[in-house]
């Protein structure tokens, strides 16, 4: 075998030399100025401080001596400050904008959407073994942003943004999703059932259904309702099992016994995380699909949640608290960490909960006092506040309210 052999440390530099002078090599770039990141920072928080529900994606480049900042954003608001913000800079060449405002042009008039299924899976980054972010039942209109390949990154009602493959929506222009939200049309109100091709228990079936699916009111038949999904096919199911959307919305009356009573229809459905229908959910999914069922839109994440309705002051006593008040739970804030919330539950009175958990698992009651057979010590030894959901107040909307939005 033939020795080793140092090369020249003369050779390496001139290596260098010759691959800073190639195109293809990457070179050093300069800073951005910290003046005008600085104001880039200030625009994210104001029009942007959680990604999950708006967008302000802008990253500074140095090409050919010149910045340019790439980026999206779904807010025109934050759009106009920052070219305002780009004039106010003292930088020779002046920096280039290359950011598009979000919904994407070729997009071009659908830029709506009506879920399309019982139960759309929305995903954290497009492609189907993406993280499960959030879920959106039938019938459910969305706002569509932009389209990598397949996938389409849309936003929900309560604000979330995620990725939904094209089986889980149809597309629509704003007028066409006026027209699906003026229509008449029907809730679904019985726990799980079948649309199916005929009037008729024997034939066969068109999709499922969950509870909260809305869908076109095409007649009736005897006992049986005919029914139309966004993107043009018609079914049927029992008549019993469905209300008119605009009754049921009517008949809403969110007071703490009709929450606790829907609560506990979901007694022992599984945990999923990412999950948000009676198919399965996550412990913020389960409190959102509870309230969305008496009426109300809340935030989607637990970590959200902490932020609506009003504060009220408890501790390992549970002092003050009444039945319908939320808690949550995870880290309390010190001098070396912020807070950090990452699970809730909605208290039933007499120091108990229900909830939907992981270790539970799925949707069940315990108790937070020591001594009960359901005492969960874990979960009293991480309680950090509590809220109460008072509709109108900090993010706790009426879903009445909820409209199309430009």
């Amino acid at each position: 075998m033939s020795p080793i052999r140092l090369l020249n440390p003369s050779f390496f530099f001139g290596l260098l030399l010759l691959c800073l002078g190639l195109p293809g090599c990457k070179q050093p770039t300069a800073a951005f100025p910290i003046p005008a990141q600085q104001d880039l920072d200030a625009l994210k928080m104001e029009f942007a401080p959680d990604k999950r529900v708006a967008i302000f994606e802008i990253t500074p480049a140095l090409i050919n001596k010149k910045w340019v900042l790439n980026g999206q954003t779904n807010q025109p608001g934050a759009l106009e400050a920052l070219k305002k913000a780009v004039a106010s800079w003292e930088m020779t060449p002046a920096p280039e904008l290359n950011i598009a405002l979000l919904p994407a042009a070729d997009l071009a008039e659908k830029t709506w959407g009506i879920v399309n299924v019982s139960v759309c899976n929305i995903r954290s980054e497009a492609g189907h073994s993406k993280e499960l972010s959030t879920q959106a039942l039938l019938g459910t209109v969305i706002r569509v942003y932009k389209k990598e390949g397949e996938w389409s990154l849309i936003q929900t009602p309560d604000q979330y943004l995620g990725w939904l493959d094209p089986g889980g929506f149809i597309a629509v222009s704003g007028e066409e999703a006026e027209k699906w939200q003026q229509s008449s049309r029907l809730i679904f109100t019985a726990d799980y059932g079948i649309a199916r091709s005929e009037p008729d228990q024997g034939s066969l079936p068109v999709g499922d259904l969950v509870t909260g699916d809305i869908l076109l009111d095409l007649g009736r038949e005897g006992n049986w309702a005919r029914l139309g999904y966004p993107d043009g096919r018609t079914a049927w199911a029992p008549a019993a099992e469905l209300t008119s959307y605009t009754d049921w919305l009517a008949d809403r009356d969110p007071v703490t016994a009709n929450i606790l009573a829907t609560a506990n229809t979901f007694i022992g459905r599984p945990y999923l995380w990412g999950g948000a229908s009676p198919k399965g959910m996550d412990c913020s999914g389960f409190t959102k699909t509870v309230y969305y069922l008496n009426g109300l839109v809340l935030p989607r994440d637990a970590s959200q949640q902490v932020t609506a309705g009003e504060e009220v002051p408890t501790d390992s006593t549970l002092t003050n608290l009444v039945p319908g008040d939320f808690l949550f739970f995870g880290r309390k804030a010190t001098t070396d960490q912020k807070e950090k919330i990452t699970h809730v539950g909605i208290y039933i009175g007499d120091g108990r909960m229900i909830h939907s958990g992981a270790d539970n698992p799925g949707v069940r009651i315990q108790s937070l006092r020591r001594g009960d057979p359901d005492f969960a010590p874990h979960r009293l030894e991480t309680l950090v506040r509590a809220r109460r959901m008072t509709p109108g107040e900090n993010g706790v909307g009426k879903l009445e309210d909820v409209r199309l939005a430009d």
